[in-house]
């Protein structure tokens, strides 16, 4: 599979690791829409939220959360973004979900 965050994910391409455990890995976005912006995804595939399993989707959910507490982002506010299929803003065909924080929040960004 030619999948970026598959590839991310089996360590195969190096990113600024914010956490990881058994089934998902989160990462800082090499292109951030704010000051802090973190990517939360499956290590298994799955194209999109459509995909997954609710078991997966809920760890990614709680995962966010504590993320977002991690860096920082419980008192000022945060956004936490899935986007679904072309029409949906999802440029990457492997699931993730946006954590995204701090002044100068832009959305989509770019």
């Amino acid at each position: 599979m030619d999948c970026i965050f598959c590839k991310i994910a089996a360590g195969e391409i190096p990113s600024n690791k914010v956490f990881e455990d058994e089934r998902c890995l989160v990462f800082h976005d090499i292109a951030p829409a704010a000051p802090v912006h973190a990517l939360v995804v499956p290590k298994r595939h799955s194209a999109s939220i459509l995909e997954a399993d609710d078991e997966t989707i809920g760890h990614l959910m709680r995962v966010a959360r504590e993320t977002a507490k991690t860096l920082g982002l419980s008192e000022g506010g945060f956004r936490i973004v899935v986007n679904t299929g072309v029409e949906g803003g999802q440029t990457v065909d492997h699931l993730h979900i946006h954590v995204i924080g701090g002044r100068s929040m832009t959305w989509p960004p770019g």
